[in-house]
């Protein structure tokens, strides 16, 4: 803090916590401590670079005043982050009920008779401070799940994938085998169901000439009878596997 006549003022350095193509503002607080109304005024040696918010204004007896000053944003950072730009702050009693209207450069100037305070302030610029990582959790000894997952998140993505494929393949060639057996069933059904209307067909011609000699019962139909009832057999085995 700055401690003269008139006004006291604090910070005594403007310190700026520097980002490219950023702008960045510190502030400044003035406070009176007199029974008078003190007027102020704000320079730089760079005007163009600095927006100062007031630049000139009147401090109350026994009261503050606060200003800004902007740093518009800057494409190169300087060399070794030194900064030489520099501000003046000069104060100077005003008369009563006296408003910022009412200020003129006259009055800060040292030929004149008024008695004007100078202080000047330095510009530094300290690092920016680092947002928090979204990634990282947790001590360096034990990291989070999360983080574990964010480190080998290439990794095990490709596995995932990898045992995404396997398992499409396996179920298609489980498809694969399982439609050729259903296509090879379906056939052997169809095969023993043409079989069975054939023996059907000739168990009904024995059982006709049977009936037209009126003799024993012929040792092919008894063949034929025990045919069609294997065969009904396998053909209820095959429905009921389909």
């Amino acid at each position: 803090m700055s401690t003269g006549e008139l006004l006291s003022i604090e910070p005594q350095e403007l310190q700026f916590p520097f980002e490219l193509r950023k702008q960045i503002s510190c502030s400044l607080n003035l406070s009176n401590k007199t029974d008078n109304y003190v007027a102020f005024k704000v320079k730089t040696t760079n005007p163009k670079k600095y927006c100062v918010r007031p630049n000139t204004g009147v401090v109350l007896p026994r009261s503050t005043c606060n200003v800004i000053v902007i740093m518009q944003a800057q494409k190169e950072a300087p060399p070794d982050m030194q900064c030489k730009d520099k501000f003046l702050l000069q104060s100077v009693v005003a008369s009563p009920g006296a408003t910022a209207k009412d200020i003129t450069s006259e009055m800060f100037n040292k030929e004149s008779e008024h008695h004007v305070e100078e202080c000047k302030l330095r510009v530094i610029y300290v690092a920016a401070p680092r947002q928090p990582s979204p990634v990282r959790e947790g001590s360096e000894e034990g990291l989070s799940p999360r983080a574990s997952v964010s480190d080998n998140g290439s990794l095990n993505a490709a596995e995932s994938v990898s045992r995404t494929r396997l398992e499409q393949h396996k179920h298609q060639d489980n498809s694969d085998d399982a439609k050729s057996l259903m296509f090879k069933l379906t056939e052997e059904k169809n095969s023993a169901i043409q079989q069975n209307k054939r023996l059907q067909q000739e168990l009904d011609l024995l059982r006709r000439e049977a009936k037209r000699g009126n003799g024993g019962i012929p040792f092919m139909y008894v063949i034929l009878v025990a045919l069609v009832g294997l065969v009904g057999i396998i053909l209820g085995y095959i429905l009921k596997t389909t």
